[in-house]
């Protein structure tokens, strides 16, 4: 009788698409590797047709301070399986902060005041709207939980747990192919104190253990607001960290790639901008409070950039096929924008052309050494 041979596989690995999720996520989410892994492994899961069928495909719960990118992550997982940062069901729980506002979701029973006057929220029809042939998954976001009536709970309870849901006027709703994440701000004022401790951007050590203290502070008070058997449903529970000094500068490019696309749509001014290093190091000396992390950027960009390149737009002076570059003045205080007045490239400078935003932002070049974004 032959001695059986055993192979010894790799469970770790992850196929072609898993890793191409993982790898887009990390490019649009900065900072946050243990929230990219929680959904990276639900993907992983949901590809392998061995999710439950009768649960949700998973539960998370991301709690965290403000402007650290809990909604974003989610909105990217959307833009990385669709293409489209919208296509989440998102909502808002402030709205839902009595119980009889819960009739927005499921509807008014019939004979009740309001049926049939709204169509609720929480049909199989908005939940499936952004399927395709190749991808069955939703995105669905419960924000700010934490401010939702006891009602609304209660009807996650339901959808948690059988992935069911039975609306206003008896139709059933099923979740089994939904990704349900929602997040929280419990514990904030809290976290703002460890964070300010810090005194700005700290050392990675002294960082480091502030996370620690923010996840500690952040589980802590989940147990308290929510009840075991509510925790007990959700899958992984994910601490957003605070955000480096190095991953504000990250973020900052991609709002500033975001601005460059929005101005490639432009149907009659579409030009290229170029950010050198010392406007890149002037944004990022505007006052930015480390408790709120990366929520301040968007409004710099605006008040410093995109106003300023509206006002070029609106007047002619920036057109198509311009090349723009965003720098500062001679005092370093301001911000100015120059047309590159075009001359023939050695070959080895038509190399650096074509690089994006976050590369400039993260290289060592100098406003003489500029990258164009490709166009």
């Amino acid at each position: 009788m032959k001695k059986a041979k055993f192979e010894v596989l790799d469970h770790t690995q992850k196929n072609t698409e898993a890793e191409k999720f993982e790898q887009q996520m990390s490019g649009l989410i900065i900072g946050q590797d243990a929230a990219i892994g929680a959904l990276a492994d639900i993907h992983q899961l949901y590809l392998s047709k061995l999710a439950p069928k009768d649960r949700p495909l998973g539960i998370l719960l991301f709690l965290g301070p403000t402007g650290s990118g809990k909604t974003r992550t989610v909105e990217a997982a959307a833009e990385t399986v669709f293409g489209n940062a919208n296509a989440v069901m998102k909502i808002d729980c402030a709205e839902f902060q009595h119980s009889h506002e819960i009739a927005k979701l499921i509807g008014s029973p019939p004979g009740y005041l309001g049926h049939r006057e709204t169509s609720p929220l929480l049909t199989q029809e908005n939940l499936d709207r952004c399927h395709t042939a190749k991808d069955k998954i939703t995105f669905v976001l419960f924000d700010e939980i934490e401010k939702a009536s006891d009602s609304l709970w209660n009807l996650l309870l339901g959808i948690l747990d059988k992935a069911k849901l039975t609306l206003g006027d008896n139709r059933q709703v099923n979740f089994s192919r939904c990704v349900v994440v929602m997040t929280s701000n419990l514990g904030a004022r809290e976290m703002q104190e460890v964070v300010k401790k810090k005194l700005g951007f700290a050392p990675a050590a002294k960082e480091s253990l502030s996370n620690e203290k923010i996840s500690s502070i952040a589980l802590e008070a989940a147990r308290k607001k929510f009840s075991p058997e509510f925790m007990n449903r959700i899958d992984k529970v994910v601490a957003f960290k605070t955000l480096s000094a190095d991953a504000i500068k990250k973020i900052l490019a991609l709002v500033l790639n975001d601005v460059q696309n929005q101005i490639f749509e432009i149907a009659d001014a579409k030009f290229s901008v170029s950010v050198t290093q010392e406007a890149i190091q002037l944004i990022l000396a505007q006052e930015i409070d480390p408790r709120y992390n990366a929520r301040p950027l968007k409004r710099l960009v605006k008040d410093m950039v995109v106003v300023p390149l509206g006002n070029l737009i609106t007047t002619g002076q920036a057109r198509t096929g311009d090349d723009i570059v965003v720098d500062v003045n001679r005092k370093n205080t301001a911000l100015i924008f120059k047309r590159v007045t075009k001359v023939a490239l050695a070959p080895a400078e038509v190399e650096t052309a074509g690089s994006s935003l976050l590369d400039q932002v993260m290289s060592n070049s100098s406003k003489n050494n500029l990258a164009l974004v490709k166009r």
